[in-house]
């Protein structure tokens, strides 16, 4: 017995491919609340036009630092707003740069819930009001885009200090309650439910642990539906904050983060009372629990990202006399948008032909791969991504890194509508996109995806005898 013993011990201890595996990484969390003090104006509903004073729950941000071996440092954040805008995201790398945290650009993920019942943000739906805000109201929007830069930095640099040897799972669930909400009407599409239209209910978890698997660090969970549950003029994250609510209720030592998938046509069924959004946020909770407490898929590096930059291209831009017939329009969106234009022209300014947008890909080893778009990007990106690569091992997010404007799909781009381009107006771009950005984003996607991920992974026996299974 001492013979058989005394080997596997000395090959458990000794074996550097185990000893590394045991500290292959380090990941660290932190959360911090960012609801604000003072009265602010909401984002995502034009109709409100009063500034914010009740809260109806505490909003946060959380962040989530991961390490693979020596490699660089990789930081994942997720915030309760409706758009955190590529300005902020470009001022948290500066000023973490000048603290000496500097951290990669393609290393560096941020995602929105896009509740739309949290405060705006100064450069997100410039036009929602469909004028301009009094000077108090503006005022607020610069303190808190302020507040919330700082909380950012705070937080990533926490998460970085709190790195500790750490294990990485993952697994899908799904969740019911995301529908897709362009019916087709005689008057065109309608926002509505539609029980037929395309949908991806996937509840991908990302679970953290230490290194002993004793304890949960974090968990990072994303949904492809809107946070529209709610439209009251209260502070609340919706179904995502109530999901963060009772995961860290339930896990009281662990982070939670959650994202959005690519949920710009879907809306949560049913709605608009408080009790429906608890029912979400409780359903979403139950499912990452279930999965915690299922087998789950380990998950191995490096972890490597890559990100790269496009342009999308807008339709044929309106003429100034356009702009100047458009300014009297009697919808105080549409006139409101013209002026915004008219001035820049004024100013000698030139409207952009083209949108800048930023793609991210990151994988870990050949075990997973998430896909990070901005905007709001509808359903057809993610069906279409899980098609062209392994389904079992892709999870595609919205509402990362920039929220500048919907995208639409070519089908959803060729039926129109609010998210094929009506939304526009609201974010303040010129125009609609012009035919063939789904192609520009999927083609650039294809590039920075390994070709490994093209192939899908089937599980088979290892042996006739053993039962055992490997992956092929």
């Amino acid at each position: 017995m001492r013979r058989i013993i005394l080997p596997i011990f000395l090959l458990l201890v000794h074996s550097p491919l185990l000893a590394e595996q045991a500290v292959a990484w380090k990941a660290g969390a932190a959360d911090v609340d960012i609801t604000p003090d003072y009265p602010v104006r909401l984002s995502g509903y034009g109709s409100r036009t009063e500034e914010a004073t009740k809260v109806a729950q505490r909003l946060h941000a959380n962040a989530l630092a991961l390490q693979w071996r020596g490699d660089k440092p990789a930081v994942l954040v997720c915030v309760d707003n409706c758009g955190v805008p590529g300005a902020v995201r470009a001022e948290v790398l500066k000023r973490l740069a000048a603290g000496g945290r500097a951290l990669a650009d393609e290393r560096f993920a941020l995602h929105s819930t896009h509740t739309h019942c949290a405060p705006m943000l100064k450069g997100v739906l410039t036009c929602l009001f469909g004028e301009d805000l009094p000077a108090e109201h503006a005022k607020h929007i610069e303190r808190y885009t302020e507040d919330l830069t700082a909380h950012i930095v705070s937080i990533v640099t926490r998460a970085l200090d709190k790195m500790v040897p750490a294990k990485l799972e993952w697994n899908v669930g799904k969740v019911y309650f995301a529908f897709n909400r362009r019916l087709k009407t005689d008057a065109g599409f309608q926002n509505a439910q539609n029980f037929s239209g395309p949908t991806d209910r996937a509840l991908p978890v990302l679970c953290v642990r230490s290194a002993d698997g004793q304890k949960l660090i974090a968990t990072h969970i994303s949904y492809a539906c809107h946070c529209t549950t709610l439209g009251i003029n209260e502070l609340h994250g919706d179904w995502a904050g109530l999901a963060h609510e009772e995961l860290e209720l339930r896990f009281p030592d662990s982070v939670c983060l959650i994202a959005v998938g690519c949920g710009a046509d879907q809306n949560p069924y049913p709605r608009r009372e408080n009790r429906f959004a608890v029912d979400h946020g409780v359903s979403i909770a139950k499912e990452t629990v279930r999965l915690i407490n299922s087998p789950m898929q380990t998950l191995n590096g490096p972890l490597n990202c890559a990100q790269r930059e496009v342009m999308l291209p807008y339709d044929t831009l309106p003429k100034q006399e356009e702009w100047q017939a458009r300014a009297a329009d009697p919808n105080k969106w549409t006139a409101y948008h013209a002026r915004q234009h008219l001035a820049m022209l004024g100013r000698g300014e030139k409207i952009p032909s083209a949108l800048p947008y930023s793609i991210q890909v990151w994988n870990y080893g050949s075990d997973l791969i998430t896909i990070n778009l901005p905007g709001e990007v509808v359903v057809d990106y993610s069906l279409r991504f899980k098609r062209e690569f392994d389904p079992a091992r892709t999870w595609v997010n919205g509402y990362t890194n920039d929220v500048p404007c919907y995208i639409p799909s070519q089908r959803v781009w060729e039926e129109g509508g609010y998210e094929g381009g009506g939304a526009m107006v609201y974010y303040g771009r010129p125009t609609r996109f012009a035919s063939g950005i789904e192609d520009i984003i999927a083609g650039t996607v294809k590039e920075l995806v390994p070709q490994d991920f093209s192939t899908r992974r089937v599980m088979v026996p290892a042996s006739p005898l053993s039962g055992e299974i490997r992956r092929q």
